[in-house]
């Protein structure tokens, strides 16, 4: 009797605990997240095709690709009953990430937060606008990290995006460019997919999608560099792993005909190693290191061949 009278006040404190850094992180973020109405030619989404998550006071708005794709009008709605006529500045489908602006004089941002800092288990809040419910608000840990999300940009380009956040933070349709924020109601993650009964996905806030979406404003879109060839990770022997102090590397498994891997002499087999100083182990590694900078520029690629460490410049094209 005397453990459980000691038992009992402290779940209330965890309870409590847990429940004030939840309300807190949605007073904050709720303002920053707005209902996307968005008309495709003659249709008309007025339950809400998505969500968004206001990143500068002077109105800019990322949500994701697939919410604003083909969008003839949009609107965006906040929880203060505030609406914005939306201007669709421009979309990456393979980052599966959109920036618009409202026609708003300011709007309050939400702070932006490094995906790269979390850790399994820890808690996230999603805010989004399930079914059309604005304002919704649930709680979960982040369940994985390292997961990856196959995107295609309608042209034949294919793509993974890297190191998605796996969440068990409710999300429905309409969540989709909602915000997945941290303890301290930083914008960590944009809520992208539902994979399944207890399984959502939100494209991370990091290093990588903070230049998408810096180009996505500045330029309206985002060039990226092309090698052309299809590679996976394979493990390095143990003698060239002790040497070059890491254990895999990416195999080139294709060569796309005409591309610049092709007129570099890249062939099936090669296990490319590092792109200038930079060591990759997996296909991931190599697109984070094709950004626009590379376009055009001559490149050494460090590529075991049989038992041969060669050194192969390339010069990556635009993917087009």
């Amino acid at each position: 009797m005397a453990d459980s009278l000691i038992a009992a006040p402290t779940e209330r404190e965890a309870l409590d605990a847990y429940s004030t850094v939840v309300t807190s992180v949605a007073e904050r973020v709720l303002p920053s997240v707005a209902s996307l109405k968005v008309r495709r030619g003659s249709r008309s989404f007025e339950g809400g095709a998505g969500s968004g998550v206001v990143i500068t006071p002077d109105g800019f708005i990322v949500t994701s690709a697939h919410v604003v794709a083909q969008a003839g009008h949009a609107s965006a709605s906040f929880i203060d009953g505030s609406e914005y006529e939306l201007d669709v500045i421009g979309a990456d489908p393979l980052s599966d990430l959109a920036i618009t602006r409202a026609r708003a004089a300011t709007l309050e941002p939400i702070p932006i937060g490094d995906a790269d800092r979390l850790r399994v288990g820890q808690l996230v809040v999603a805010i989004g606008n399930p079914m059309g419910f604005s304002g919704t608000v649930t709680s979960g840990v982040v369940s994985g990290l390292g997961r990856s999300l196959a995107t295609s940009d309608g042209n034949g380009h294919r793509r993974f995006i890297e190191d998605v956040i796996q969440t068990d933070a409710a999300l429905n349709p309409g969540n989709s460019g909602g915000a997945l924020a941290d303890w301290q109601a930083r914008l960590v993650g944009v809520n992208t997919a539902v994979a399944g009964m207890g399984l959502g996905l939100a494209v991370p806030i990091n290093a990588t999608t903070q230049a998408i979406l810096s180009a996505l404003m500045r330029n309206g879109r985002v060039r990226r560099a092309y090698l052309g060839i299809a590679g996976g990770t394979r493990a390095l022997p143990p003698a060239f792993a002790q040497r070059l102090g890491r254990k895999a590397g990416v195999e080139v498994q294709e060569v796309v005909t005409g591309s610049p891997a092709a007129a570099a002499t890249l062939r099936g087999g090669d296990v490319i190693v590092s792109v200038g100083e930079m060591s990759v182990a997996k296909a991931g590694d190599l697109q984070r290191l094709m950004v626009e900078t590379r376009i055009g520029a001559r490149i050494p690629l460090t590529v075991l061949r049989g038992e041969q460490l060669l050194t192969i410049e390339v010069v990556p094209a635009e993917l087009a």
